[in-house]
């Protein structure tokens, strides 16, 4: 099985002279759900190379077994330092795709058209997607058939509880939960930071850091169901 990772390069936190970028987690724990399980995997990032890591991210309140993991795993550092261009990359060499989260992807991957342009491919030629954290917000702008692609779907992402949690609503260019309800989704969500990831067909998304574990292995399920039809 081939699987895209796609991560920021996008490393300003709007206006605030704070520095962004993907939280750190949610690349580290799918990294090793899928490298566990024998998955040949490709990262990748609009401006390639090491993407910006969000330094709130790996705070000594944030950190998680996987990270610890990764900080002691050279081929995992390695791959990350080196990221393919996003643009290089096509839908057909892959089976599927994981967007990681952070606050970085709203400003970059959301608006960027090679990355629409990608994740309509994937999901126009019958593939599933994933997407976790502020990642499905990543959609605003993807259709299918000539609607919003995450119109009348149920999905999940980060909520705007938690985004007022991390006082970065104001501060964001737009709220995942909200666009994705203007978006005519029907949005889910648990409690802030607890784990929480919804299939529906074949989009995966998930609502926060915690989430990006059982996203990833909602991902593996589904393409294996998939492998096996």
């Amino acid at each position: 099985m081939k699987l895209l990772m796609v991560l920021t390069s996008h490393d300003q936190l709007g206006n605030t002279g704070r520095k962004t970028g993907f939280w750190l987690e949610e690349f580290a724990a799918p990294y090793f759900v899928f490298r566990d399980a024998g998955v040949n995997l490709t990262i990748a990032s609009p401006k390639g190379g090491q993407p910006p890591v969000d330094p709130k991210s790996d705070l000594p309140e944030n950190q998680t077994s996987a990270m610890s993991r990764f900080k002691q795993d050279a081929i995992a550092q390695k791959a990350l330092a080196n990221t393919v261009k996003l643009a290089d990359v096509k839908a057909e060499d892959y089976d599927t795709v994981f967007y990681s989260g952070g606050h970085g992807p709203m400003w970059d991957l959301a608006e960027s058209p090679v990355s629409i342009a990608l994740l309509e491919s994937f999901y126009n030629s019958g593939k599933p997607i994933a997407l976790v954290c502020h990642s499905p917000g990543v959609l605003r702008h993807v259709t299918y058939q000539g609607a919003p692609l995450v119109k009348g779907k149920h999905v999940t992402g980060f909520t705007n509880g938690e985004e007022e949690e991390v006082k970065l609503t104001q501060v964001v260019p737009f709220l995942v939960e909200d666009e994705l309800l203007r978006l005519g989704a029907t949005f889910e969500k648990l409690a802030n930071w607890q784990p929480f990831s919804i299939t529906d067909g074949r989009l995966i998304t998930g609502q926060n850091p915690a989430s990006s574990t059982s996203t990833a292995q909602a991902l593996l399920k589904l393409v294996a169901a998939q492998v096996a039809a």
